[in-house]
């Protein structure tokens, strides 16, 4: 079956890398990936800046480039969540657009859902074995239900994981947000580092690069130069 793989905009300029530990997974699980060359954005910036017009533009752009394929994977919770969540409303005053969303919506699978509940995918213990802590982006988790599979890959691949408090807290990331109201993003993701160093864990694993960025450059502008944050497909795929 045919995957269309949605790189997501930070990958694709920050941490290419990131796909192809992603795309490797996906084939390894027996699936035919291919990357649409003229996508772009999913339009989530625009979106929340109250952009609706960009933002419809980009989605219909995704929408007919991605509705060809048995399954579209997403390696992040928060472009996998705009497309999910939103697009609905982007499109909610045109029945023939509705009506395509819906039959692109029930394809549209966030990274590590597509690999344990589609894909069924059985790992073996790899050569990174941890210990790490996990952080549960927003999207992913609240908009998606991703919360026990990036766990269960985990431990398949013999990683083991110790919880963080507030592992399901807000790294202060969100998009835009750490733009507009930088003072305060700088608090929450200063209580996540918090977290992740009270964990003991000498790296903290994550599905979205947004926090992983937003996580890592604190840990170092703070002088911590050794905590790792890692993305979980490189993880998985061997590639750290």
């Amino acid at each position: 079956m045919r995957v269309g793989f949605f790189v997501t905009c930070l990958i694709d300029l920050m941490r290419p890398e990131i796909g192809f530990s992603a795309i490797k997974l996906i084939e390894r699980a027996g699936f035919e990936v291919v990357v649409p060359p003229a996508q772009t954005c999913c339009g989530q910036p625009a979106y929340n800046s109250g952009e609706r017009g960009i933002a419809r533009d980009l989605a219909e752009k995704m929408l007919r480039e991605f509705e060809q394929f048995d399954y579209v994977v997403v390696p992040s919770g928060s472009c996998g969540g705009m497309i999910r969540a939103h697009y609905g409303d982007l499109f909610r005053d045109d029945p023939e657009l509705m009506g395509r969303f819906g039959r692109l919506r029930a394809k549209v699978f966030e990274l590590t859902d597509f690999l344990v509940n589609v894909a069924k995918i059985e790992l073996s213990p790899g050569e990174f074995t941890g210990p790490v802590t996990y952080h549960d982006s927003c999207s992913g988790l609240r908009e998606l239900g991703v919360k026990s599979q990036p766990r269960a890959l985990l431990a398949q691949a013999g990683v083991d994981v110790t919880e963080m408090n507030g592992c399901e807290q807000c790294c202060g990331f969100g998009g835009t947000f750490a733009i507009k109201f930088g003072d305060i993003s700088t608090a929450i993701v200063d209580e996540k580092c918090e977290n992740i160093h009270a964990s003991g864990m000498p790296a903290v694993v994550l599905g979205d690069l947004g926090c992983m960025l937003n996580i890592e450059g604190r840990l170092r502008r703070t002088g911590d130069t050794t905590t790792r944050v890692l993305h979980i497909a490189q993880v998985l795929a061997g590639d750290v």
